[in-house]
């Protein structure tokens, strides 16, 4: 692994749960972690998602400057720790690439929605970049 660690996030379209992990391990781990995402169907020439740009920016993450982007494999070539969120997104990595899938909570399933959901995936999010960045940055 690298002196700094190479994590791309990935889910569908690269509007909603990667980009708030990409954004929060930012916010965590400042430079000690370099952060990315994409999408396996990324939504090419859209926006993040509103509610979850609202949720990250409650928490003093900022996605202003990200546009979606398409999961290639010279991408997932450049990244020491590929996380796939959610169980949507399938991934074949090039060989030697680690893949972390973590099967983030999905609020909907339990009948919450609109910026509560948001919150919630937010939340397990957190909780998961948290531990991935004292995993990544211990010494």
């Amino acid at each position: 692994m690298s002196p700094t660690p190479a994590v791309l996030f990935v889910c569908v379209s690269n509007r909603g749960k990667s980009v708030m992990a990409q954004a929060l391990t930012r916010k965590m781990a400042g430079a000690a972690i370099s952060a990315s995402s994409a999408g396996t169907a990324a939504a090419i020439g859209g926006h993040v998602n509103e509610l979850s740009a609202q949720v990250l920016a409650e928490v003093g993450a900022e996605v202003n400057d990200h546009h979606p982007r398409q999961l290639t494999d010279d991408l997932m070539r450049a990244a020491d720790i590929i996380v796939v969120l959610g169980s949507s997104a399938e991934v074949a990595a090039p060989d030697g690439v680690v893949v972390e899938v973590w099967d983030t909570d999905e609020p909907s399933q339990r009948g919450i929605d609109g910026i509560d959901r948001m919150r919630v995936i937010r939340d397990d999010i957190a909780a998961r970049v948290a531990g991935l960045t004292t995993r990544l940055t211990a010494s």
